[in-house]
């Protein structure tokens, strides 16, 4: 944990920047009958009977530091898919030196997924750009992409939408409106109120 808040301390630096990076899956729900249109002042009214219709995954980077974050909407949440995103991280980043990527423990974010998905030269060259901050098991909330990844289901995804095509069309357009407003997070949570408000988490020491 404090290894995670000591990079959230960094100052700013475009050579070097502060990534944070997290995936999340959405249910595709279609509606079986018409819902009823709302009047002035109300909420329109959906029947509680639903379809189906799969699901897809949503992967999050965002920038804290800056206000920026890229989404990318996926069919599946594989190695691959996984790589592929590190791989647009670092084309978004390419004039980076070394980029530090805040992110959990899911078995797919991790270097050997690079290998499945790319030649050895190529994923080579991806891992070296990159350095791999992991928070915590059961810390997820130290990552400041999950923070994003609410925001985006409340302002965004909390309805249903019955097609991966909507859900990218969406996400774009809040995306896009996200980053022009330059939406920060004031991350406040530091090692010194860790040390209080964690003590529990720490082992006790006789002096």
């Amino acid at each position: 944990m404090e290894m995670v808040l000591d990079v959230y301390k960094r100052p700013y630096n475009p050579l070097y920047p502060v990534i944070c990076m997290d995936e999340s899956p959405k249910q595709l729900i279609a509606e079986t009958r018409i819902p009823v249109q709302a009047r002035p002042g109300q909420l329109a009214r959906y029947d509680y009977e639903y379809s189906r219709k799969g699901t897809c995954n949503i992967f999050m980077a965002n920038e804290p530091l800056v206000g920026k974050r890229m989404v990318r909407v996926t069919s599946n949440r594989k190695k691959h898919d996984w790589a592929q995103f590190i791989e647009e991280i670092a084309g978004r980043y390419k004039h980076a030196e070394r980029i530090t990527l805040v992110m959990d423990n899911l078995n797919t974010h991790e270097p050997g997924s690079l290998y499945h998905a790319f030649n050895p030269k190529k994923a080579k060259t991806l891992l070296d750009r990159f350095e791999f901050v992991y928070t915590p098991k059961h810390g997820s909330w130290l990552n400041m992409a999950e923070i994003e990844l609410r925001v985006l289901s409340t302002q965004c995804l909390n309805r249903r939408i019955d097609t991966i095509t909507e859900v990218r069309a969406q996400v774009a357009a809040w995306e896009q409106e996200r980053n022009n407003k330059n939406s920060m997070i004031r991350w406040r949570f530091t090692t010194e109120k860790a040390r209080i408000k964690l003590l529990h988490l720490y082992p006790s020491i006789d002096m």
